[in-house]
């Protein structure tokens, strides 16, 4: 074939891109679908990719067009879009040109998010008082993510830069795709083995579909059982999975989790610099003040001459000695006078007189307990005659003697004719004895 024959690249998109721009099928397209990797240029444009269940088609959609737009645009949202097919030439692929755009509802990534995020908050799974504390300094942290990804150099470099003394373990994971979840959910399992001070979870930007995984039931549960705090570090600062809502803190990026987990080298030392400074200040005003102290001390007239302190506390010596034995000559003399008084005392002199006062009073004694013995003998005596007279009234032999009797049927009391019969054998009993009787006949009043 000649070399004349071959074209170039430019050529080419400028003849495929001539071609789609003047084919009437593609000058007015009507689409419908879900909105993902959706980007707000700083200058207005929006990119955007528009989707179905199994295929996707760039889209843009200039400033001009943009602002007409009276509602938000966000990945997941279904859209109804207006526009042309055309070719971009630098790249070779064919886009759409939204001319207009109306919602269409949410899409089913975004529905089943809500459905998650809503489930787990009523369980509690997202309550501040359930995350844990993330230590100042740690001395091991884990990380899970993709191991060749971007976002584990950005969390590598960022961490060696600012605090290089901290030990990291890598546990590599799917964080794209249908296996990821498990995945992740094994390493964050797997992680609690390591005596690990933090983790982070997470990975670098993509679409929801690509994030997918950190809304995942599964993953969401262990984080929130892991026993290790985690730092959830998925996407861009404008994303949000559900792993952001349950972790213990959410870092914007990846790189913003690594700031999160160490401390800065160059803030502790500054720090350390200051408490030195601090420290060394505290220190200088104690010996100074402990100097002046000391020199006070040796300037007291004690220390310049002792023996000062010596005479006077001999002079207290000698007057508590003087006192002392005033004290005891006081005390000895008391002493002496109560003896004497007591030897020239008559009882001393005529002890008999204690005795014969002591036997007086004790017949005195004697005489009055005679006499209330008697007297209560005789009480006692009076009240046993009035109980014996009370009992002879009440005593049914006392009746008998006044010529009553007392009839008995089967040892019970007759006291009616209604409680015997004709035929009834009864006992009487009298004064001197007692009658057996048979009822004849029964007759009343």
């Amino acid at each position: 074939m000649e070399k004349n024959n071959y074209i170039t690249v430019t050529q080419l998109n400028k003849y495929i891109k001539y071609k789609i721009d003047n084919d009437p099928n593609l000058g007015i397209v009507f689409l419908k679908g879900e909105i993902s990797n959706f980007k707000n240029h700083t200058r207005g444009h929006l990119y955007f990719t528009i989707k179905d269940e199994t295929s996707r088609i760039n889209a843009v959609m200039f400033k001009t067009q943009a602002d007409k737009i009276k509602f938000d645009v966000y990945d997941g949202m279904k859209v109804l879009i207006r526009g042309r097919i055309s070719v971009y030439e630098a790249s070779g692929s064919y886009q759409i040109y939204v001319e207009d755009m109306l919602e269409d509802g949410l899409g089913s990534l975004y529905v089943a998010f809500e459905k998650l995020k809503e489930k787990l908050s009523k369980e509690g799974l997202f309550l501040e008082s359930h995350k844990k504390r993330i230590p100042k300094i740690p001395k091991k942290i884990g990380i899970i993510t993709a191991p060749t990804g971007a976002a584990l150099k950005d969390i590598l470099s960022t961490i060696k830069r600012r605090w290089p003394l901290v030990e990291t373990i890598l546990f590599p994971s799917l964080v794209q795709g249908e296996l990821a979840k498990n995945d992740i959910v094994k390493n964050i399992k797997l992680a609690s083995n390591y005596d690990l001070d933090v983790l982070i979870v997470g990975r670098g930007g993509g679409s929801i579909e690509d994030l997918w995984p950190f809304n995942e039931e599964i993953v969401a549960r262990a984080i929130y059982e892991s026993d290790i705090p985690i730092i959830s570090a998925v996407g861009h600062e404008i994303d949000f999975t559900i792993a952001d809502f349950v972790a213990d803190k959410r870092a914007p990026t990846p790189t913003g989790a690594a700031e999160m987990a160490v401390p800065n080298i160059d803030d502790i030392k500054n720090y350390l610099e200051q408490v030195n400074i601090r420290l060394y200040k505290a220190i200088t005003t104690i010996v100074n003040f402990q100097k002046e102290k000391l020199l006070s001390i040796k300037d007291n007239q004690i220390f310049k001459n002792p023996y000062r302190m010596y005479e006077i506390k001999e002079q207290m010596f000698d007057i508590l000695y003087e006192k002392l034995l005033n004290n005891m000559n006081t005390y000895i003399d008391n002493k002496k006078n109560k003896f004497e008084l007591l030897k020239s005392s008559f009882i001393f002199k005529n002890p008999q007189v204690l005795v014969v006062d002591k036997v007086y009073l004790y017949n005195d004694l004697i005489k009055k307990l005679t006499n209330n013995i008697d007297k209560i003998i005789l009480l006692k005596n009076n009240t046993y005659l009035n109980l014996l007279n009370k009992v002879e009234v009440l005593n049914p032999i006392t009746t008998i003697k006044r010529g009553y009797s007392i009839t008995k049927l089967n040892d019970k009391t007759v006291d009616s004719i209604k409680k015997v019969k004709k035929g009834d054998k009864i006992i009487t009993n009298l004064v001197d004895g007692v009658l057996e009787s048979e009822v004849i006949d029964i007759h009343g009043c």
